[in-house]
């Protein structure tokens, strides 16, 4: 049998990129199971999504991950989209399949992820999400297919607001209203849980988090970052001064990593060792 030089290749494309530690998920994965496959953490400009996404066929890569601002502007130029990423209108996980390129969104999945595994279910909740882009669509679409009884979008863009809360009410079963951001926010009384679905307090910005009332934080409430880098966002620290129950986003990363990973190779991700990956990255 002859030798074989060629690793198989997947990434990400995103901007601002750099701080983001996929990859060294991902490739202790792929050491884990014996997989020659390498993941490429690549600075993608906006303007240049549709030649990057060119390249993802013209290099023969298995599949590519999009964040930051490539999440709805991608899908364009993929062949086929997953009956969830038409809803949510985002993917973030493309697989190359002999040239076709299939979009799929497994950001709702990996968060609904981290809250069953510390036994937490949407079901019949109150939620409230801040922000309405790719992630807020994501995580909002999931939990409502999932059950969630009532969302409330808060957004300071009243039109990006609005079309997420009407996609909510108009293909899911549940019921969602627009609360404006335009200054300090208050979260409703009886929230089960809430989701800072922003990139505020993501690195270098950790000195900053979500305009809101931390005081109608109440005890018990369920709190979400989706910020995974540094994952004791201050935003979880002031809720956890309210003695809220805090989900980081280390789960959510390593959960929709590991789905990426089963779409990429066909094999069961290793999460015990993607999660332990992480950990070890963040001291935490």
């Amino acid at each position: 049998m002859s030798k074989n030089y060629r690793s198989e290749l997947v990434g990400a494309f995103g901007c601002p990129i750099d701080e983001n530690p996929t990859g060294v998920m991902e490739e202790a994965a792929f050491r884990a199971k014996g997989l020659d496959y390498r993941y490429l953490t690549i600075k993608v400009e906006k303007e240049d999504i549709e030649t990057a996404m060119k390249a993802v066929k013209a290099l023969n890569m298995r599949g590519i991950n999009l964040t930051i601002p490539h999440k709805v502007s991608a899908i364009p130029y993929v062949d086929e989209l997953s009956p969830e990423a038409q809803i949510i209108g985002a993917i973030n996980i493309v697989v190359n399949t002999n040239g076709t390129l299939w979009g799929d969104n497994t950001d709702g999945k990996g968060f609904l992820k981290s809250l069953t595994d510390r036994g937490i279910t949407v079901e019949g909740k109150n939620i409230v999400i801040l922000g309405a882009g790719g992630a807020a669509r994501a995580i909002s679409v999931v939990c409502a297919l999932q059950g969630a009884k009532h969302i409330d979008i808060v957004n300071g863009s009243i039109e990006r607001g609005s079309e997420l809360v009407q996609l909510l009410n108009e293909k899911t079963p549940a019921d969602a209203r627009l609360i404006s951001w335009a200054g300090m926010v208050d979260i409703p009384a009886g929230t089960d849980i809430l989701v800072n679905a922003t990139s505020v307090g993501l690195y270098p910005h950790v000195d900053q988090k979500p305009n809101i009332n931390y005081d109608t934080i109440q005890a018990g409430m369920v709190v979400c970052d989706v910020i995974f880098n540094d994952p004791n966002s201050l935003f979880l620290q002031e809720a956890e001064k309210r003695e809220a129950v805090t989900v980081n986003g280390l789960g959510m990363l390593a959960n929709q990593g590991a789905l990426n990973f089963q779409l990429w190779t066909g094999q069961e991700a290793p999460v015990d060792v993607m999660i332990d990956t992480l950990r070890e990255e963040f001291g935490s």
